[in-house]
């Protein structure tokens, strides 16, 4: 009997009929704090951005200055997550595999971007490689300008997302078991095809959710990017500086409907992440 006790615990628990006062208000009170922060934001703006109809929205993402700032947003965040993930992964390996001088300050620079305001990353890449600056002028001169180009944008989409596929990918790695490698290293295999058929496979969920959770961060960039861009239509306009520009030009309709499609493609990714992560472990299993 004693047994079963805690199981009918758990299930009395679970119950909500059962919580206590305080644990009602507990739940209350979480269920309203993140209705007030992001169900009723979001809310409002997806209301006003279908207000018109879909074909509103669609009229207003298709616009040439809109359509292009979209698509410079979405392939930019897709470089920056593609070098994200390969970089991402070898730093973390970095980091949890080898000890040398130096590796605390690395780890703690890692979390560096999430300290430093957007805003001044973009002032900080511009002071390097602005085209009055000796690194820019050098590079523009030689037919490769960053500041006020796509450069310097995939270089503030990298800069904001460092920690996301490192966090991801180290905790993994610190708790894999060395026997497997161990094995095949004793039949012969070489360190890529350990690190390929072993290492790999176990890594490859993280790197995903690092992968997703940096692309999803940089479809929203704003304050790095509006200072290194130059935000020239057609060429360096972003979507989320697009939007601020249509905002204080009145045109709060079209900034809601090319929100409301960035809301939606950030909205699909959470799913897909733990859809691929579900799948990858199962393969692996």
């Amino acid at each position: 009997m004693t047994g079963a006790e805690p199981v009918a615990g758990a299930q009395a628990s679970a119950d909500p009929n059962s919580l206590s006062v305080p644990a009602r208000a507990a739940r209350a009170g979480v269920i309203g704090y993140i209705t007030v922060l992001v169900i009723l934001p979001l809310a409002a703006l997806v209301f006003h951005g279908l207000e018109n109809g879909l074909g509103a929205v669609v009229r207003a993402v298709t616009e040439p200055v809109a359509l292009d700032a979209l698509q410079l947003t979405f392939w930019t965040a897709a470089v920056m997550a593609l070098l994200n993930a390969v970089m991402g992964t070898a730093t973390a390996w970095v980091l949890v595999r080898y000890r040398f001088p130096g590796r605390a300050l690395l780890s703690a620079l890692v979390d560096l971007p999430f300290a430093i305001p957007t805003l001044v990353t973009g002032v900080m890449l511009v002071l390097l490689y602005g085209p009055q600056t000796p690194a820019g002028g050098w590079l523009s001169e030689h037919g490769f300008p960053v500041a006020y180009a796509p450069p310097g944008i995939l270089l503030a989409l990298l800069f904001i997302s460092v920690p996301f596929v490192v966090r991801a990918v180290e905790p993994v790695l610190m708790e894999l078991d060395p026997a497997e490698e161990e094995a095949a290293r004793t039949l012969g295999a070489g360190d890529w095809v350990i690190f390929r058929r072993i290492v790999l496979p176990a890594l490859m969920p993280a790197i995903l959710s690092g992968t997703l959770q940096s692309f999803a961060r940089a479809l929203g960039e704003f304050g790095s990017i509006v200072i290194v861009a130059g935000n020239i239509p057609h060429r360096t306009l972003t979507a989320p500086v697009h939007i601020f520009g249509e905002i204080e030009s009145g045109s709060s309709q079209t900034a809601a409907a090319v929100s409301v499609v960035l809301v939606a493609v950030a909205l699909l990714l959470e799913p897909l992440r733990r859809w691929l992560g579900r799948r990858l472990g199962a393969r692996r299993a």
